[in-house]
């Protein structure tokens, strides 16, 4: 999607103008016959247009800087990787991914309230065995492999990402940048995926609601009713990306933009970049979905007659977001139960979310540290 025309991607020529060479370049042209009688001369012309063209598309490929370094090009990515998305990966080609740290993978913490969400959920628990768990330390890894079987620790050089991050925190940025970092080079490996953030509850299948003529389809906080309009409030911790040279490139102008929008992190950089040009020059369709099937504390789905996810999105603090996932939960069980005791599909049923997280925004933080050890602030 590009931003003209009502936000529609000009594909092609974006002025609608032919494409065909100019007249210097017909072939019926008076010097058409220096080429006839200097056969070198054409090889040469040739040869500089070949190069010419070769460096005007990569002008509009890859507007990178030369210090782009991806943290793991495809060919470099462990085998152990490869082994999984290959091992987990859908008919086409498609992974569920999240990423945990061991703040969020202890008991009782979130990663057991997702997985509890793909069993509960109307024919999701089939999901399980297509979801890559990306953990960020050794004490996740070590407690995602005693529960899933698609798990892959990401080296991280020295960073410790085990506590808490909270909001904005540098140690947040870091993490937000290193998944943007990452999610580039599954893309770049030929997956397309789902990411979906620890604290978004499974429910229905989201595929169904899925564009699919869209590259890349990203949730919001908050939706105007236009999955095209740009002015729709996204929030990276859902999107459906498929792998082809338009998302590739993307991926990579987006980590590149940290370098020019320094200490924001990446959901208010996309806000910044889907404006930019190159989203235009590259065909990338990008369509923002609707919270009445992703849904979060932000802009709740309001019937669950209708709702995929939900995210304890507008909401700070790890035992605020356990709290009310857990009711969330709740919530559902009792939808589910209203069903099997007969009662009429006309009810949309209702969340008694968010309680905790609501207002959490604007409460003092409170740090809470761990036996034997202090806590990141």
């Amino acid at each position: 999607m590009g931003l003209k025309g009502g936000n529609k991607v000009v594909s092609g020529n974006p002025d609608g103008r032919s494409l065909s060479p100019p007249p210097e370049f017909n072939l019926h042209h008076p010097n058409h016959q220096l080429f006839k009688q200097t056969p070198k001369m054409l090889i040469i012309f040739a040869m500089v247009g070949l190069s010419c063209l070769v460096l005007y598309h990569s002008s509009i490929t890859f507007p990178f800087s030369g210090d782009y370094n991806s943290f793991a090009a495809g060919t470099l990515l462990p085998d152990s990787l490869k082994t999984i998305l290959k091992n987990a990966a859908m008919s086409n080609n498609t992974v569920i991914i999240t990423t945990l740290n061991d703040a969020w993978v202890e008991p009782n913490s979130v990663f057991d309230l997702l997985l509890e969400s793909f069993r509960v959920g109307d024919e999701t628990k089939r999901f399980l065995r297509h979801l890559v768990v990306v953990t960020l330390d050794e004490k996740a890894y070590s407690r995602c492999v005693k529960l899933h079987p698609h798990c892959y620790n990401l080296n991280t050089n020295g960073t410790d990402f085990s506590e808490e991050a909270y909001f904005m925190a540098l140690d947040y940025l870091k993490m937000m940048w290193r998944r943007i970092d990452f999610l580039a080079s599954v893309l770049d490996l030929g997956y397309s995926f789902v990411f979906t953030d620890a604290d978004i509850m499974w429910f229905r299948d989201p595929f169904s609601k899925f564009d699919n003529d869209a590259d890349f389809q990203i949730a919001c906080d908050y939706f105007n009713g236009n999955p095209s309009d740009f002015r729709n409030l996204p929030n990276g911790g859902f999107k459906y990306v498929k792998s082809n040279n338009k998302t590739i490139q993307f991926y990579k102008f987006w980590y590149e933009s940290r370098l020019t929008y320094p200490g924001v992190n990446e959901q208010d950089v996309f806000n910044k970049i889907k404006f930019n040009p190159f989203i235009e020059n590259v065909g990338l369709r990008i369509r923002f979905l609707d919270t009445g099937y992703f849904g979060g504390f932000c802009q709740a789905s309001k019937d669950l007659n209708k709702v995929c996810t939900m995210h304890a999105n507008c909401c700070v603090g790890l035992e605020n977001k356990v709290h009310d996932l857990g009711i969330m939960l709740g919530d559902w069980r009792k939808y589910k139960e209203s069903f099997a005791n007969q009662m009429t599909r006309g009810s949309a049923g209702s969340w008694t979310v968010p309680q905790l997280c609501r207002g959490s925004l604007h409460r003092p933080r409170v740090t809470k540290k761990k036996v034997g050890q202090g806590r990141k602030s």
